[in-house]
């Protein structure tokens, strides 16, 4: 990531506002889907690797003392979302709506296999999400836990990151729209 600016802080606060927001509203409606690395996503897609990385790691923190203490255990999976995702950006344009099949499918893999051990190891498939409820489904009716976690989860994930990866290409090219037309106004009052 390069100097920091104003305009990146901003930027980077509004992707941590948006993970926390929608990681309220996945955990309060009991969602199978997370919602809460869209804001990850969009750092991803705006500054490369390091940026996506720093909203992860906020938006754990921040989430995981103001209301969802998983989200802490979860950093890891924000940290490789974020990395996959700064690097698939490096070749495909955020905007690029007729790969989001396939960018979400990359970028959810590797969080996929990295949630999956959390959430088995540590809290032995039941977390506060609403994919939980799945999980204790499929091992009620004789699906080993392990196995369970990770169907579920690599259903929930890829759900979550196509739609993280839809509204980063809706959400990239009106702010890159808006802030190109504030740079033309300010150079036009400059001259």
């Amino acid at each position: 990531m390069k100097k920091l600016s104003t305009q990146r802080i901003t930027l980077i606060a509004l992707f941590i506002v948006i993970n926390i927001v929608g990681g309220h509203i996945a955990l309060l409606a009991k969602l199978p889907v997370y919602l809460d690395t869209i804001g990850t996503l969009l750092g991803s897609s705006f500054f490369g690797p390091v940026g996506g990385v720093v909203v992860g790691i906020l938006t754990a923190l921040i989430n995981g003392t103001t209301g969802d203490l998983f989200s802490i255990y979860y950093m890891p999976s924000q940290i490789v979302t974020a990395l996959v995702a700064g690097l698939i950006y490096r070749k495909v344009s955020a905007t690029d709506v007729k790969n989001i099949w396939w960018s979400a499918l990359i970028i959810s893999v590797p969080a996929t296999i990295v949630s999956s051990v959390i959430t088995v190891i540590l809290f032995h498939g039941i977390t506060s999400s609403g994919s939980s409820t799945i999980v204790q489904v499929l091992h009620g009716l004789g699906v080993n836990q392990t196995l369970s976690v990770f169907l579920v989860q690599i259903g929930t994930d890829y759900l979550d990151r196509l739609i993280g990866v839809y509204v980063v290409a809706v959400v990239y090219s009106v702010i890159v729209s808006r802030v190109h037309l504030i740079q033309i106004s300010l150079y036009k009052i400059k001259k």
